[in-house]
């Protein structure tokens, strides 16, 4: 027989692991005031914006192939303009990001290119490559 949980505790528990940024508001206020004045110009409420924007639009789009290959949801044209405006909605939030963090996107897009390419040396998908990965290789 299984244990069963005690939800109180592991909600106890929970919160002790838990930053104090997570947990209290005044703490996440002080550490987005630090953020913002360290004089590096990054954005960070821009930047929560965009993470949180993307997540959410992420989900929205994976919600439409679920139901098309798992809930028997038609796939037709209007299917794929509705996902064709979510990925719309997730390159809107993409691009804040990278202007929360001061980046070009052409830049973001290049050095993607040149990861892939250091892990697919031949230019072709390799599981080995793939499970495999160099040091340093996110």
């Amino acid at each position: 027989m299984t244990k069963q949980v005690d939800l109180k505790q592991y909600e106890k528990f929970v919160e002790g692991v838990t930053s104090k940024e997570s947990n209290v508001y005044d703490h996440m206020r002080r550490r987005m005031d630090e953020l913002s004045n360290d004089n590096l110009g990054y954005n960070f409420s821009l930047l929560m914006t965009a993470a949180i924007g993307m997540s959410a639009e992420c989900g929205e789009f994976n919600e439409i192939p679920k139901k098309i290959i798992f809930q028997g949801k038609e796939f037709n044209e209007e299917n794929v303009f509705h996902m064709k405006r979510e990925l719309g909605d997730i390159m809107w939030y993409w691009v804040n990001a990278c202007r929360a963090l001061q980046l070009d996107p052409n830049d973001v897009i290049a050095e993607n290119v040149r990861k892939l390419e250091s892990r697919y040396p031949g230019g072709s998908f390799d599981v080995y490559q793939s499970e495999n990965r160099k040091a340093g290789d996110l």
